[in-house]
């Protein structure tokens, strides 16, 4: 795997996410997956898809805004950016630009995402 892949996977995984493909976010997301949210809330992969699925997480927008950083090694991947981030969540409305990092690993050749952490940050 090379980082134009992962890279490629990322994107896949946030646009998943805006357009509520949940078939395509199943995939990419490894059963114990775990998201840190930027106000320091931990969500378990069904949490996390669950709450996108029953609408009370909505992205809008979730987009890198600049290059993605990647460090690859064999059978794991960090991969860090520079966010915008506009979701609607249990019914209020949050603009932010975050860092976000993800880590990916291979297990039984398939690779996954298996933690989020997302740390906002003021322009």
């Amino acid at each position: 795997m090379d980082a134009e892949t992962l890279i490629g996977w990322e994107r896949e995984r946030l646009a998943a996410l805006v357009a509520k493909d949940m078939a395509t976010a199943d995939r990419l997301h490894a059963e114990d997956y775990q998201l840190i949210t930027p106000n320091g809330t931990a969500m378990s992969k069904a949490m996390y898809l669950g709450s996108i699925l029953g609408g009370a997480l909505r992205y809008r927008v979730f987009e890198p805004t600049g290059d993605m950083r990647v460090e690859i090694g064999e059978t794991m991947a960090v991969l860090r950016y520079q966010c915008r981030i506009e979701v609607l969540s249990d019914g209020q409305h949050f603009i932010m630009n975050a860092w976000h990092t993800d880590v990916w690993m291979q297990r039984d050749g398939i690779w996954q995402a298996v933690l989020s952490q997302a740390t906002a940050y003021q322009t």
